[in-house]
């Protein structure tokens, strides 16, 4: 179980406690893809830290095994200490597997626990939703970020894809519920504004998309955001959530957000088409991004979207004109990362 707060307390100490930013930690392979290497995974928590974020979803759609998951997971709590936030990502086939993913990742030490649902998840009421969020919680026993958004297909049962009434009874009779992921109702921002309304003050909300939190900020107080793919950025997220966070330095705050405009559209043509139109995590695109940015790159394991040279000359040439510090090294050596094994 995490020290970070005793039992029956995640949702006060989330309150107190959760701020700054979360971004995502995925596992590297050896080259082989037989095995975990270790140093990569460790090498790219020590980033992480360097870049300023203050906590790390362990990834779980990179092809790794149970045993191995397990272990990536020990690997990135031993790593991050009391200096990173460790959230696990149960998404996994089935219930059963999720909660199993969920309960090895408490008896490991994560902090929390973020679900999510699995393909052939098909509920025909918000009863079932409920019902397999709260068997996730109470057999983890570990404070719980609900991920509420429209592409887990509820949107057959309420426009909203999460309404507020199954949001309101997560809140009230799930207590290891300790923060929302708010991305609700899209298009538009309609939904996230509600749930920022309703909830900010009994749970933690946050809008992982950086390109809105300026309004979540100044309108809602928001201090904690995550989880999302931040090492696209490098220090800049972090940076820039800390100075609009203070009214003497939100304008050095929006200087920063319009500087990095240029990465921010190149995200937004590579690879935000790629999650609307699949539905899933274009993690290749994402540990590519990462790599510019310091981290270590290299191998994951299929299946994924495979990254092309246009799309990485877009996205460099996008990182290197918002100022980021951006590696020189050819593209070539991001297959094999800067820790090869």
């Amino acid at each position: 179980m995490t020290t970070k707060y005793n039992k029956g307390d995640a949702r006060s100490w989330a309150l107190e406690s959760l701020t700054g930013c979360c971004g995502c930690i995925q596992p590297t392979f050896t080259s082989s893809l037989e095995s975990l290497n270790e140093e990569a995974i460790r090498f790219d928590v020590r980033r992480e830290i360097e870049l300023g974020m203050s906590g790390v979803l362990i990834v779980s759609e990179c092809g790794t095994t149970p045993a191995e998951f397990a272990e990536f997971t020990r690997i990135v709590i031993d790593e991050a200490g009391d200096q990173l936030v460790t959230v696990l990502q149960a998404s996994e086939p089935t219930l059963q597997s999720t909660v199993a993913a969920a309960v090895m990742g408490a008896e490991a030490g994560v902090d929390l626990v973020m679900p999510s649902y699995p393909l052939y998840f098909n509920p025909t009421s918000h009863d079932d939703v409920f019902g397999f969020t709260k068997r996730v919680a109470d057999e983890s026993g570990v404070g719980m970020i609900v991920f509420a958004m429209d592409q887990w297909n509820f949107g057959r049962l309420h426009a909203a894809g999460f309404p507020m009434f199954l949001l309101e009874q997560m809140v009230d009779q799930i207590p290891q519920v300790v923060a929302i992921k708010n991305e609700v109702g899209g298009p538009g921002v309609g939904g996230i504004a509600a749930v920022f309304e309703r909830f900010n003050d009994e749970v933690v909300v946050t809008d992982p998309l950086e390109f809105n939190a300026p309004a979540w900020i100044a309108n809602y107080g928001m201090r904690f955001m995550g989880t999302s793919n931040y090492e696209w950025m490098g220090p800049v997220v972090p940076k820039m959530l800390a100075l609009l966070s203070d009214p003497a330095t939100w304008n050095e705050g929006m200087d920063l957000y319009w500087r990095v405009a240029p990465a921010r559209r190149a995200h937004a043509a590579v690879c935000t088409p790629l999650v609307a139109n699949s539905g899933l995590v274009p993690r290749m695109h994402w540990k590519y991004q990462g790599w510019l940015n310091g981290f270590n790159g290299g191998p994951i394991r299929q299946p994924h979207m495979r990254i092309s040279a246009a799309q990485m000359a877009i996205l460099r040439n996008a990182a290197v004109a918002s100022g980021l510090d951006v590696t020189g090294d050819d593209d070539a050596l991001f297959y094999s990362g800067r820790n090869p094994e």
